[in-house]
């Protein structure tokens, strides 16, 4: 059965207009019909860090509002929930709420926002690389959830969306050990769709009004790009929006791997476009980290050599203010503040750039051989 992915355009956040086209979504894809009057509905926007709306890190708050009031349209509860980078207690997920906009959206639209913080450890028993993980409780206790990404390039993955956002579900600090536990690019990919496949978002959406190109998933730069996708899957949902900003789904290691594993296409040509498909693609600039593809077609006694020079590596720029959020979301403890500014251990690096996505100055750079630039 061949995958349905409703598209639209929308210029800006203008409530009216955003409602009108989440709620013809809706419609579309027989969403009011599968939402019941007694249901609790989790809201999963991605708020990786406290960012204001128009740094374009974040889910909008207004594209989360407008979903949730869809929800209460059909008469369900609403119930936000996250799990941003870093330390997750109630004291960090209020400082985050109330910094993306989100703690007075959700008083003035009678949502709930999940602060209480709990997890636990849960075995994923059809999983390819990740067999056990820790999942916010929430996730694993809804009635219906409602994947809510942010359409943005990434450093490590290449491409961020639907699949990507359910890494979220993983509490703060236990993000850094899932890189630990899989620092190979493909490994996590695989893990990222183990994640997914587990927790099964009932519907998925792609905030892409103000995207992010370059070097996402927060140190890029806003790019109006006007889009909204949606689907009942996330994998459909990415392969058609990753194709639209220039990243064809067998250049995404996750997509790929999902449609090896039967969970989703190959191509944006095995779905049904509902809403109209925007003409050619958009050009976004890619993550200076992303992988270089070339490596995975290497004879293997080779690759080896070529991963080592031509992998990426984080660098602590010019304002550096020691504030220590890269040393706490590094998993293998390789960076130490010293004289109020961050030294990397690089015999210890693995390269994850969880420093880079987490630093609020956005001064941890990117660095790669001048060779593999070109």
């Amino acid at each position: 059965m061949r995958e349905q992915v409703w598209l639209g355009r929308c210029a800006d956040y203008d409530e009216d207009a955003l409602f009108a086209k989440i709620s013809e979504a809706f419609e579309a894809l027989g969403a009011y019909d599968q939402i019941k009057p007694d249901m609790t509905v989790v809201l999963k926007p991605n708020l990786i860090q406290r960012s204001k709306p128009e740094a374009a890190i974040c889910t909008h708050p207004l594209f989360t509002a407008a979903v949730g009031k869809c929800v209460k349209r059909a008469g369900a509860k609403v119930l936000i929930a996250e799990s941003p980078g870093g330390p997750y207690s109630p004291a960090v997920m209020k400082a985050v709420y109330k910094g993306c906009g989100y703690t007075d959206m959700a008083e003035a639209n009678g949502f709930q926002l999940y602060t209480d913080c709990k997890s636990r450890e849960v075995p994923l028993p059809h999983a390819q690389r990740c067999r056990q993980v820790a999942i916010v409780e929430p996730f694993l206790e809804r009635d219906y959830l409602i994947d809510l990404a942010k359409l943005k390039t990434h450093g490590m993955v290449g491409y961020s969306g639907a699949v990507k956002n359910m890494f979220g579900a993983v509490p703060g600090l236990l993000k850094p050990e899932v890189h630990c536990r899989f620092p190979d690019r493909l490994d996590f990919s695989k893990a990222l769709v183990d994640i997914c496949a587990f927790l099964k978002p009932d519907l998925s959406f792609i905030d892409g009004i103000w995207a992010m190109e370059g070097d996402g998933p927060t140190g890029g730069v806003r790019k109006m790009a006007g889009l909204l996708g949606a689907s009942k899957s996330p994998y459909a949902l990415d392969v058609v929006m990753s194709e639209l900003i220039g990243f064809p789904a067998g250049s995404v290691a996750m997509l790929q791997d999902s449609a090896e594993r039967g969970l989703g296409p190959k191509t944006s040509n095995e779905t049904d476009v509902l809403g109209g498909r925007p003409t050619g693609p958009l050009d976004f600039r890619k993550a200076k980290a992303a992988s270089t593809d070339f490596i995975d077609k290497l004879p293997g006694f080779l690759r080896p050599a070529a991963k080592k020079w031509s992998t990426p590596w984080p660098q602590i720029g010019k304002g550096c203010v020691g504030c220590g959020k890269c040393a706490e979301s590094c998993p293998k403890k390789a960076i130490a503040i010293e004289q109020k500014k961050a030294r990397i251990d690089y015999k210890s690096c693995i390269r994850c750039f969880c420093c880079h996505e987490m630093c609020p100055e956005h001064v941890v750079g990117v660095r790669r051989l001048g060779l593999f630039k070109m």
